[in-house]
């Protein structure tokens, strides 16, 4: 009677298989379990398009919208696309503009936007956080607490993207890189199983979390340690991009990375070009952890004559919030990056030039592409940062404390789609005449050679060689994770990304 119950049950789990293998996903998911479907032609499915900040992710059209509620939902959901072997993507915020690293034509999309709990514990001063929220959600329920965690600097930016790719922080110089206060994640793997990972489980893969993408499983929540916090000062400072304006913040942008006058204060230095170059302005992000900043930590700046300051004393959440009128909504949008080492004082004026003046030309190719906005942004990657993320455990990016750096983010937004082409051929000019910069001025001298400069994971520009440009040890161990909990290529095969290259 035993073996005959059994041999039930396995002729029905055969069936179970069978069936949904004959499916597509949506539609096993719909009949198989409970978890939410958004359908095309619904309103739902819609909006949820609508969250992308380029319109080219949102123009990709997937087969149906998921949405799980739950970690166990994640698995289930797994589970029938290894029936299958439909192209999948999985969506958090929606901020990355690259075309299928969160968007998808033709297949499922799985949207985290219901894995979005937010739960403080006052007493191990952790905050457990789905990837479905964005920041300034997180930092408004956190307001009153006395409490935060380090996370995006742009309220809108989504939670489960932003952390894979390590995330860059105001808080950077006080806390590390935002992976670098992960405690733990809890992941589903390519075989649908579920795993705590922390740096006592599963300790290679706690490690390739920060800073590796989406190549090792969907990560249902994260345990992120969590700093008193309380009112912060902030804001913008908007200046006219005359030359003389353009040398000055270019030193003072210099001259505060290798300073670096305090922990608790953090830039974003920008450069926008609109309207055929008839807009051409510096729009400066500055923050400080304290309701105002000490005399001297930003006078570099300040000195210059912002024509605007909108900078004040606000929570956390409305600077984070504040913010948003940076993401621009309605376009196609592109990233890109570059790492450069810091230029001495002495040689900085000419070499900061020379990287300005490269990214003018570049941009100058598509500056009557309609809508085109040109942004450049130098950020501040002081030792410190460095010196931090190997105190906490590291992370797949390893930066050294050798050196300073500048991390370089590029953004090209344009109206039409039909001018990707054009605007595709400018990034790759852009990002390309830096290296050939930095690699000009390393052979003559005027900046360090034989230093570690990989790509920052949240900035890079679809064909750009992340894994290639990471320390040789932390590939091999991403080689080697991934062997590990993805040997049959689910990831890797069937969804977009930064891929890691086979070993």
């Amino acid at each position: 009677m035993a073996v005959f119950t059994l041999c039930r049950v396995a002729l029905a789990l055969a069936a179970l298989a069978a069936s949904v293998a004959s499916q597509d996903t949506c539609a096993a998911v719909e009949s198989q379990t409970s978890i939410a479907v958004l359908k095309t032609a619904t309103i739902d499915y819609s909006e949820e398009q609508t969250q992308y900040w380029s319109t080219a992710c949102s123009a990709l059209k997937p087969t149906c919208i998921i949405e799980p509620e739950t970690t166990e939902e994640v698995a289930a959901l797994v589970s029938i696309l290894l029936g299958n072997s439909e192209t999948f993507a999985i969506k958090s915020g929606g901020h990355n503009p690259n075309n299928y690293f969160a968007s998808v034509d033709g297949g499922p999309l799985i949207s985290t936007k219901r894995l979005n709990e937010i739960i403080f514990d006052p007493h191990s001063e952790t905050v457990r956080v789905g990837p479905g929220n964005r920041w300034d959600e997180v930092g408004e329920q956190l307001d009153a607490t006395g409490y935060t965690v380090v996370g995006g600097r742009i309220g809108n930016v989504g939670v489960g993207g932003y952390l894979l790719g390590n995330g860059l922080s105001f808080m950077s110089t006080e806390y590390g890189w935002a992976a670098n206060s992960i405690l733990e994640y809890t992941v589903v793997l390519a075989n649908a199983s579920i795993v705590t990972v922390s740096k006592t489980s599963h300790p290679d893969l706690f490690v390739a979390l920060k800073g590796g993408g989406n190549n090792f499983g969907i990560v249902t929540s994260y345990l992120l340690q969590a700093y008193a916090q309380g009112d912060v000062w902030g804001g913008n400072l908007w200046f006219d991009a005359t030359p003389e304006n353009t040398a000055a913040l270019l030193t003072a942008v210099r001259n505060f990375t290798e300073n670096y006058p305090d922990e608790k204060a953090g830039i974003i230095m920008t450069a926008e070009r609109t309207l055929s170059t008839l807009v051409d302005i510096w729009v400066m992000f500055l923050y400080y952890n304290g309701p105002e900043p000490p005399q001297g930590v930003f006078d570099d700046f300040l000195a210059i004559g912002p024509i605007i300051n909108t900078c004040k004393t606000q929570r956390y959440s409305d600077f984070l919030s504040g913010n948003n009128w940076a993401v621009i909504k309605g376009s196609v949008y592109t990233i890109g990056t570059e790492t450069m080492p810091l230029p001495s004082k002495e040689d900085g004026p000419e070499v900061m030039q020379t990287i300005y003046d490269t990214w003018v030309n570049a941009s100058d190719t598509s500056k009557f592409v309609p809508g085109l906005i040109a942004s450049i942004a130098f950020q501040p990657m002081p030792k410190r940062v460095a010196t931090l993320a190997k105190s906490k455990g590291g992370d797949l990016l390893d930066l050294d404390d050798s050196i300073d750096r500048i991390i370089i983010e590029l953004d090209y937004s344009y109206t039409f789609e039909s001018d990707t082409a054009q605007v595709d051929q400018t990034m790759r000019a852009t990002y390309e005449g830096f290296q050939s910069v930095v690699t000009g001025y390393q052979e003559s001298g005027l900046l360090p050679s034989d230093v570690y400069l990989p790509l920052f994971m949240n900035d890079g520009y679809y064909p750009q060689d992340y894994f290639g440009r990471l320390r040789p040890e932390k590939l091999q161990l991403a080689q080697k994770v991934q062997a590990q909990v993805d040997p049959n290529g689910l990831w890797k095969a069937r969804t977009g990304g930064f891929k890691i290259p086979s070993a």
